[in-house]
């Protein structure tokens, strides 16, 4: 054997569907290197590929639950004065132990990388240094989640380009230049860049932003940018420039499979038809859309045109794969009245889940996603006795687990072939509830 394990499942998700009785041979580097005929004895029922979180602001996951009283006509804008309150505060120190809590979660919930968002740059008093994001990196790797960062380039407050309030001050650079200092700086750690809306990278920074970032990183690193998230965006953009955001990025850049537009809810027909062309994919975050009110992607015209989507927590309000892809789903049946969205003729799982990992990996710039030879042994192992999938086989555990299941239905989750979750439990969970515990009371203490 040329492998330094063997992993044999009652059957996975391959890439043409479910496959029974199959054995993984993974490398000492965790990547597979044959999958063959197996059988008993097993160490799971159905594994799954692993789901890339491609969208995450970590930070956030301490805003959950706060500011749900009604105030007036309650929207996105308002919520976002209660994050600004929490960004104002929260200490690099306080970060790590907030974003070591979430990722641990996000990995009990099925997702085996993440693609963090991240513009909470600056300490406080928008004090420069590196602690802000050393406390995020760090907090991926103590918890054995691999991340993607996307250090987040934000400038103006709006489409006016009025500068940056002091409530954006812990984002905001004050120039591409700036930016591109401090990109340099994170050396190895950054995946990728993300200018964070038009109203906040104007689209006139945008060429020099691409063209510096490649000089840094390399041509071909992802680009993420939100567009397109909510009505009043829209209009203001249309307002400004005579054009819709989507129209404006697109004028400005050249718009290809680099590109990930996190949201696009509000992309027109014609748009969406663009963005397939072009190869860009989008960034869907229905349980955070939901939480905002923004609205319902056309998911169903973008799959079965075969775009390419991914899906993130975003705000981190709840942090389950199956719950994001269940919201996503459901959201589409609600709009059309009518049944399996998103499923294929061998059902719903196989379809949605296969879709959003691959689409995942993409959009962390990876080509994996999938159980092939040379892929990652990212795995999300359901376990046959979870309350939703009891009773089921493997021909429809999926499904069940899609429109009816939980984390609790999760036996294991490996990442690069080392099982980082047990039946729910990480390493240190205890430790890591203390201190998200204090973090959270000494944050909202201030």
């Amino acid at each position: 054997m040329n492998g330094e394990k063997m992993l044999s499942f009652r059957a996975i998700l391959g890439p043409s569907g479910i496959e029974a009785d199959r054995t993984l041979e993974i490398g000492a580097d965790g990547s597979i290197l044959a999958i063959r005929a197996g059988g008993p004895p097993y160490d799971g029922f159905l594994a799954l590929p692993g789901m890339t979180n491609a969208h995450s602001h970590v930070f956030q996951r301490a805003l959950s639950g706060m500011g749900e009283a009604a105030r007036g006509e309650d929207s996105f804008w308002s919520w976002r004065e209660a994050m600004y309150r929490l960004a104002a505060v929260i200490t690099a120190e306080q970060l790590y132990d907030i974003a070591r809590h979430a990722y641990s979660e996000m990995l009990r919930g099925g997702f085996t990388r993440v693609v963090e968002f991240h513009y909470l740059h600056h300490g406080p008093g928008a004090m420069r240094g590196p602690e802000m994001t050393d406390a995020v990196v760090r907090a991926a790797a103590d918890v054995g989640l691999p991340l993607t960062l996307l250090p987040v380039y934000y400038r103006t407050a709006g489409f006016d380009q009025s500068p940056a309030t002091d409530a954006q001050a812990r984002f905001a650079f004050a120039s591409v230049d700036e930016f591109l200092v401090a990109l340099e700086e994170l050396g190895d750690h950054a995946g990728g860049v993300a200018p964070h809306s038009l109203r906040a990278a104007p689209a006139e920074d945008l060429p020099a932003l691409i063209e510096g970032a490649d000089a840094v990183l390399g041509v071909g690193h992802p680009v993420h940018i939100h567009v397109s998230e909510q009505e009043r965006e829209v209009a203001e953009c249309l307002e400004r420039f005579g054009q819709t955001p989507i129209e404006l990025l697109a004028n400005t850049v050249a718009m290809n499979e680099r590109w990930n537009l996190v949201h696009a809810t509000h992309a027109t027909v014609t748009e969406r038809s663009h963005l397939r062309e072009a190869g860009t994919s989008i960034v869907l975050c229905p349980l955070t859309e939901s939480y905002l009110g923004d609205g319902t992607f056309e998911a169903r015209e973008h799959f079965v045109a075969g775009g390419f989507a991914a899906v993130g927590t975003d705000a981190n309000t709840r942090l389950s794969a199956v719950d994001e892809l269940r919201c996503l789903e459901y959201g589409q049946r609600l709009r059309d009245r009518r049944r399996a969205r998103l499923a294929n003729d061998q059902g719903l799982g196989g379809s949605l889940w296969g879709w959003a990992a691959a689409g995942g990996s993409r959009a962390a710039g990876m080509d994996a996603g999938r159980l092939e030879n040379g892929a990652p042994a990212d795995l999300v192992v359901l376990d046959q006795k979870g309350p939703a999938i009891l009773g089921h086989g493997v021909e429809t555990a999926l499904d069940a687990w899609l429109v009816g299941g939980d984390d609790r239905d999760i036996g294991a989750v490996y990442v690069r072939g080392e099982r980082r979750v047990e039946r729910g439990v990480v390493q240190g969970e205890a430790d890591l509830k203390s201190a998200f515990t204090r973090a959270m009371n000494a944050v909202w203490s201030t």
